[in-house]
């Protein structure tokens, strides 16, 4: 996420006053990583993102499995067919919830 702040996406986090503009601001130029993409692994990664987190590193080795999509919320049934990486379907995904 470089550039300005989309303070419309982003403006319930602003009026909290715990967080407010400089706050974003701070989330925007922050960054995570996160080793496991299973059931806590994505609910962090989709939160994270959905937060605008400005960089989000996925670490795992595992593949997308059918039996994953019950819990493990960034996957679908094509990345479960093409048994993609689970760090490439998470980021995949992420990028559709948060472009920036």
């Amino acid at each position: 996420m470089d550039g300005e702040m989309d303070t419309t996406r982003y403006s319930k986090q602003i009026l909290f006053s715990p967080i407010g503009e400089k706050g974003q601001k701070r989330i925007q130029s922050g960054s995570v990583v996160i080793v496991g993409c299973g059931a806590l692994g994505t609910a962090a990664a989709n939160n994270l993102a959905r937060a605008g987190l400005g960089r989000i590193r996925i670490i795992d080795r595992d593949f997308v499995e059918l039996d994953n999509l019950q819990r493990q919320l960034l996957f679908d049934e094509e990345a479960a067919r093409r048994c993609l990486p689970k760090a490439v379907a998470a980021v995949k995904r992420l990028e559709e919830i948060n472009s920036l």
